[in-house]
């Protein structure tokens, strides 16, 4: 009886989390009475005004700033949980403060242009929005003077 019990409370430990994922969606239109309404997701909706930034022609051993936008559309506060670029000549800086729905925060990536030529870095972004993670990109063209 002891591991009948031991067995139900597992499989319940497993399902109580999946149904609240699942309850979790995104915004639905809904028609009512001829007219068009939006229902607002619950938690916290990821919005990047941009995942690519081109930054040009940069001067050799010089800095250039990239700047990306996150917008909360949700309705619960939204974190960015983990953020890392590709490489140490991209500074990466973000606030750890949560974002209220409907405001914005701004992520900063610097790069410094220590090697000449075309590049192309990535920067990993995971918020509490999803699991997925959000790639961000920097390119351009280091140059000397």
């Amino acid at each position: 009886m002891k591991r009948v019990n031991t067995i139900v409370s597992l499989i319940l430990l497993v399902l109580i989390p999946t149904f609240g994922m699942m309850a979790q969606g995104s915004a639905k239109k809904v028609l009512s009475n001829s007219k068009e309404t939006t229902t607002m997701a619950a938690g916290p909706i990821a919005s990047w005004d941009t995942t690519a930034v081109d930054l040009g022609k940069i001067i050799f051993k010089t800095k250039k700033k990239a700047e990306y936008k996150l917008t909360n559309a949700g309705n619960q506060p939204l974190f960015i949980v983990y953020g890392q670029a590709s490489c140490g000549c991209a500074h990466l800086d973000y606030s750890e403060a949560p974002i209220m729905p409907g405001k914005s925060t701004t992520v900063t990536v610097t790069y410094h242009g220590t090697d000449l030529g075309e590049f192309m870095k990535t920067i990993t972004m995971v918020t509490n929005a999803d699991t997925d993670r959000t790639i961000l990109q920097i390119k351009g063209n280091v140059v000397e003077e």
